[in-house]
């Protein structure tokens, strides 16, 4: 699932700015990387399913982890991991509750790169 109404694809910022507002709320930036692209994940367990809102991002200019590389934002995107296959974006029927949660978590992080 995109969540392409908050606005957040084609934001154009610094790696240091996404990086600090991202982590500052609880998304991960771990081996999530190369010197290209990037994803900040948030993790979600509700009865015993696992979701990932993952916040994509690539680099428009410089490179990956520089903190003065300007990277370009797509649209994130909420998925449900299996065990073992992986998570999956489509198809998908989301519990409402989760879609909600990560709403108010995109507007958070939109608000945290406008600030």
């Amino acid at each position: 699932m995109k969540f392409e109404h908050i606005e957040l694809a084609d934001k154009e910022v610094k790696f240091e700015t996404l990086r600090y507002a991202a982590e500052s709320i609880g998304f991960i930036h771990a081996g999530q990387w190369d010197y290209q692209r990037v994803t900040f994940d948030y993790k979600i367990v509700n009865q015993g399913d696992t979701y990932y809102l993952r916040v994509p991002a690539y680099a428009v200019k410089g490179d990956i982890p520089k903190d003065d590389t300007i990277v370009k934002l797509t649209a994130p995107m909420l998925g449900k991991h299996y065990y073992p296959h992986g998570v999956e974006y489509e198809g998908e029927d989301f519990p409402q509750a989760i879609v909600e949660k990560c709403n108010k978590k995109l507007e958070l992080l939109k608000k945290n790169l406008e600030a």
